[in-house]
């Protein structure tokens, strides 16, 4: 029965993220079963993807809690940094253009699929318009999942380390600590049962709205904006996922990028992922300098300058965010601006780079063809 297969491998990086919480690992839940999948996939023990109705319930749930964060005090706050956030999200776009354009020169890669691979943010929404934007969706998928893993495993280590080592709160647990002082306090307010249903209507409500309105990763980004609404309007009991429920979220938001690692992917691009492996390391390292910058030119400290800026893995960015006790209205703010600025101007510059070129008169027919053409 698949759906008790499944049923215990995220038991399994549950038990695994309550260990690494233990043991005082950042982010525990998010890591511990993004290695738990990612050795599964890898072993062939797990061929197949987290089944759809988990990833986005997670997706959901995600987008509920970042929503959830972004009262209106803490957008006032953050409006000041309005202009520096943009230049940084314009400067972001323009170096993973710039270096998947040198990618493509150097490497046996097509423009397109260099592109799209390289585009910080976004995954699922960039992997689902590569087919009709001309590249390989393969090998855009594993550039964009690569990356993603990347981030999310780095990701909490580097806040935890920037953050001098400070214990995690609820989300991650500190040294000798196990799953929260409620077992059963699910949502973040006193009154579970209304909180609960609060939270599955803005999961739902937010779901669907974003599919209806055509949103980039719909299941994530409608719930952000019904739980946004929801908590601007202050009449609205608190409904973020916490404790357990929000540890069980962070597991699946690992074990779907783990599993998605398979021998079968990493045979295909054996021969491309040294130049893949360093045109990301170039993208990160240019973000990592951009949050620099934008930590001295703000006075924001350089953990959240970091989370705000790393090149994708919104869902990964913001456990660590939540873990390390991050700001994060400036991380979801910043994350879903790009998010959102990634998937409406990355089919414009596919055109753009590759623009469509009429053959000229008289142009060889390929060797397929040359039969029917003496006929």
């Amino acid at each position: 029965m698949p759906g008790l297969r499944w049923a215990l491998i995220i038991a399994g990086g549950y038990a695994a993220g309550a260990v690494g919480s233990v043991l005082g690992v950042p982010s525990p839940y998010l890591l511990a079963s993004l290695l738990v999948g990612a050795v599964l996939a890898l072993s062939g023990r797990v061929y197949d993807r987290l089944p759809g109705p988990a990833n986005r319930t997670s997706q959901a749930l995600v987008g509920a809690l970042m929503g959830s964060h972004l009262t209106f005090s803490a957008l006032m706050a953050a409006a000041p940094s309005a202009l520096p956030l943009t230049a940084v999200t314009a400067a972001t776009i323009g170096l993973s253009v710039a270096i998947a354009w040198f990618l493509a020169r150097k490497g046996r890669i097509s423009r397109p699929s260099a592109v799209l691979g390289m585009m910080p943010g976004g995954s699922a929404g960039i992997v689902t318009c590569a087919d009709e934007l001309k590249a390989d969706v393969r090998l855009v998928a594993f550039n964009q999942y690569l990356r993603v893993g990347l981030v999310a495993t780095t990701a909490p280590l580097l806040a935890h380390w920037m953050a001098g080592g400070s214990s995690s709160g609820p989300a991650g647990g500190g040294p000798g600590s196990w799953p929260g002082p409620g077992l059963f306090h699910l949502v973040a307010g006193p009154d579970q049962l209304t909180g609960l249903l609060t939270l599955a209507a803005v999961s739902v409500a937010g779901a669907l709205a974003g599919r209806r309105l055509r949103l980039p990763t719909p299941a994530l980004i409608g719930p952000m904006l019904i739980a946004l609404v929801a908590t601007m309007s202050g009449v609205i009991p608190a409904f973020a996922p916490a404790g357990i429920l929000q540890d069980v979220v962070f597991v699946l938001v690992g074990m779907d990028v783990g599993v998605r690692f398979t021998r079968d992917t990493l045979r295909r691009v054996r021969g491309l992922l040294p130049s893949i492996l360093a045109a990301m390391t170039a993208v990160c390292l240019g973000c990592a300098g951009m949050a620099w910058i934008f930590a001295r030119a703000t006075g924001t400290p350089l953990m959240d300058a970091y989370l705000a800026t790393t090149p994708g893995g919104i869902n990964a960015v913001l456990a660590a965010a939540v873990s390390s006790h991050g700001d994060v209205v400036l991380v979801s703010t910043v994350q879903s601006l790009r998010l959102l600025v990634v998937m409406l101007l990355t089919p414009m510059i596919i055109r753009r780079l590759t623009p469509d070129r009429p053959k000229p008169a008289g142009t060889t027919a390929p060797a397929g063809d040359r039969s029917r053409v003496r006929r």
